[in-house]
């Protein structure tokens, strides 16, 4: 393959300049529904690999899990040349996982991509994650294309015939649609449906490496009857050469999927906040490659020769060797060592990578996922990427030994780094080191990688599930007293409005303390269901949690608010029932009496009396502890789906839904998070491994009356508290 990397190394950057001939594109499905094989018959394209090999190579997962686990656990990368009516056109693609546990993945790749081609299973239909993928693609703006996949197992295991085929198309394409409808921008709602007839919809086989659209079809005059020959009879290695799978796929790609220059003018103001008419505004909307650079990382990752190596989206300007640049909302500074396109497992070096493309850059040491990296020193960053899902199993790790502890330190902190979806608390005081993450598999990987990529032996607890609290009902007033009896604060507690809590998940209004433009963000929020007197006096936002000060003319107040927003930071990230965090409270300062000398109303005084005031109030309101829920789907033959519901329910299971395709059934239910260690190996027992299952985030809800105690008293142990939380009087000073 050496002499397609050396004609790849002369096209690639010329083509680079032809903005109108470049897509960027993500591959979204659920797991197991043969996202990498098709990326393998897309490399085979290229002549990256052996096209007898494609399909079965896996190329894109390198990764010694991903090979081990047969799924996709990191984004990966690769940059690919296709002709299309005689032009070439340069493809920069991101396979990207299916699993839930690294969802992040997905919604840091949407970033840098344009398009995606949302892969369905023609067995399985949508599916959970499905869903999930599209809505993280189709809130970035990203344009999706249909490939129905495994349209060989429908013919063979499913007998359909090519109406029965047809149907089950039909079927697979209008949920598409309706997923589209529901979560498309409004302005895409109706262009951004997929429809067979026009090619935004093509079916295949990763695996037998075909693919057929219904331009196609016309133009070749095939039948889905010829299919179904083609594929019953054994002979899918004929149709493989007459409908070859990554000239129909990457046809639909260039047909379909917009150019960045397209694509910059509706996403850069969904992804960036900033004056759209300023300099390096308009040369982000123009895709100008003259103009400041305006590069977002998307990915960190540890090559162990070249160290941390940043991919992300070049939307203006260009990225070069030598190279100075600002690491925005910083006062660091990084040079570029060296720049480079990712070619699956290894980088095709290049002298520089222009606007609208992704690039992968040696040297921005300071940078992490999510940052702005650019020469435009006042530049505002780009939109913080918002996930999904939030970290909901906790583990405990120490090393074997004891002076690998500041080498751990250390590793942690630059896993953190490459997955900003794994939370990392390191506690000095306590010595306790603890890694969050999306589940049981995530968590493991990253042991994994703790211990054979960084060589650092460690012994890690039981995992935790993460719990959150909130309270019944509204509570206080309740007055909290500082230390010196000098200053009083009154608060008053209740959740807030699910509109809110879901406008705060979606960024729609910003963590922290200063907002933009508040009149709008009051006129919204009314809208939302908070009171135009409690949106006004809007002071604080920490996690989905709102402090609002709706107190008039109280003397020295503006000089403490500062600290009772410390106080408040302190409140919700360690509740009064078990030290977890707060969820959806709306938090009312409804009165103050402050002492005149600031010497008397210091940190000392003020942030212990307003974090009394707010337990306090969480007291009177009733304290209330939720657990974090997934959706199981599970799909296994009728003859063990009497076991299967029987495993669901033994873990509190609620089954929502069950549906049949021929002989296979699928069952829908919601688990708490709790319950569900250990049933990857318990769920293939019960059905003698006759089983796919996946799961998808749920939220929170409270956990059942009876257990509220039991499991309150569990977590209080083991942090150390006493079983029993305290009453309002301990609070009262």
């Amino acid at each position: 393959m050496a002499h397609i990397r050396a004609e790849l190394a002369k096209a690639i950057p010329e083509m680079m300049h032809q903005i109108h001939k470049i897509r960027n594109i993500g591959i979204v499905a659920h797991i197991h529904h043969g996202k990498t094989t098709l990326s393998d018959n897309l490399l085979a394209a290229a002549g990256m690999i052996s096209s007898e090999l494609a399909g079965k190579q896996l190329y894109l997962n390198f990764d010694e899990q991903e090979q081990t686990r047969l799924l996709t656990i990191n984004n990966a990368d690769v940059t690919i040349v296709h002709e299309y009516e005689g032009e070439q056109h340069l493809i920069n693609l991101i396979d990207t996982p299916g699993h839930v546990d690294f969802g992040g993945d997905v919604t840091r790749a949407m970033r840098a991509v344009d398009g995606a081609i949302v892969v369905v299973c023609a067995v399985e239909g949508v599916m959970a994650q499905t869903e999930t993928v599209l809505r993280q693609a189709l809130r970035e703006k990203v344009q999706p294309v249909l490939f129905i996949n495994k349209v060989d197992r429908a013919i063979k295991e499913l007998q359909l015939g090519p109406e029965q085929l047809q149907k089950r198309f039909l079927t697979i394409i209008s949920e598409v649609n309706e997923l589209i409808r529901r979560m498309a921008p409004d302005e895409f709602v109706d262009t951004w449906s997929v429809d067979p007839r026009d090619g935004s919809v093509a079916f295949g086989s990763g695996y037998e490496n075909w693919a057929i659209s219904v331009p196609y079809m016309q133009r070749n005059q095939v039948t889905f009857k010829d299919i179904i020959d083609y594929v019953s009879t054994g002979r899918s290695k004929e149709i493989a050469k007459k409908a070859r799978i990554n000239d129909v796929v990457f046809d639909m790609v260039v047909k379909h999927l917009p150019s960045p220059a397209q694509a910059q003018k509706y996403r850069i103001p969904n992804i960036w906040k900033g004056e759209i008419d300023s300099v390096v505004g308009q040369a982000m909307m123009t895709t100008a490659r003259d103009g400041p650079t305006a590069f977002m990382v998307t990915d960190i990752t540890m090559d162990p020769n070249a160290g941390e190596i940043a991919t992300g989206r070049v939307f203006s300007g260009r990225l070069r060797k030598g190279q100075e640049l600002k690491i925005i909302g910083t006062k660091l500074t990084n040079r570029v060592q060296n720049v480079s396109l990712f070619m699956g497992p290894e980088r095709l070096l290049v002298e520089e990578v222009t606007a609208g493309n992704i690039a992968a850059v040696v040297g921005l040491t300071d940078a992490f996922a999510g940052t702005t990296v650019s020469d435009a020193v006042d530049m505002v960053p780009f939109e913080e990427i918002r996930h999904v899902s939030e970290p909901v199993v906790t583990i405990a790790i120490e090393p074997k030994h004891m002076s690998d502890l500041p080498k751990l330190i250390e590793v942690m902190r630059k896993i953190a780094k490459e997955d900003p979806s794994l939370r990392v608390e390191i506690n000095q005081e306590t010595g306790e080191h603890l890694l969050s993450g999306m589940g049981e598999l995530h968590l493991e990987i990253v042991q994994f990688r703790i211990l054979n990529d960084h060589k650092v032996e460690i012994e890690a607890s039981k995992p935790i599930v993460v719990y959150r609290e909130t309270v019944a009902g509204p509570g206080g007033p309740f007055e909290g007293k500082s230390p010196n009896k000098h200053n009083k604060f009154y608060f008053e507690v209740e959740t807030l409005p699910e509109p809110i809590i879901r406008a705060i998940r979606e960024g729609e209004i910003a963590q922290g303390k200063s907002f933009k433009d508040l009149k709008t963000l009051v006129t919204k929020m009314h809208g939302l269901g908070l009171a135009r007197e409690e949106g006004r006096g809007l002071t604080a936002v920490e996690g989905t949690n709102m402090l609002v000060d709706v107190t008039k003319g109280i003397q020295y107040l503006n000089e403490t608010m500062d600290l009772i927003v410390d106080a408040f930071k302190e409140a919700m990230n360690r509740g009064p029932l078990a030290n977890e965090r707060v969820y959806g409270l709306k938090v009312r300062l409804v009165d103050a009496k402050l002492h005149e000398d600031s010497i008397h109303r210091g940190p000392a005084q003020t942030i212990p009396a307003a974090r009394s005031g707010m337990y306090g109030a969480m007291v009177l309101a009733g304290r209330v502890l939720l657990e974090p829920l997934q959706k199981v789907t599970v799909n296994v033959p009728q003859e063990v789906l009497a076991n299967a519901t029987r495993e669901l329910q033994r873990r509190r299971g609620e089954i929502l839904d069950m549906t049949s395709v021929g002989d296979l059934q699928t069952v829908s239910a919601k688990v708490p998070v709790a319950e569900l260690f250990g049933f990857a190996s318990d769920i293939r027992s019960a059905t003698a491994g006759k089983v796919l299952w996946s799961t998808e985030s749920m939220g929170f809800e409270r956990v059942p009356t009876e257990l509220q105690s039991p499991v309150v008293a569990e977590i209080r142990q083991r942090r150390g508290l006493k079983p029993e939380p305290y009453d309002a009087a301990y609070y009262s000073g």
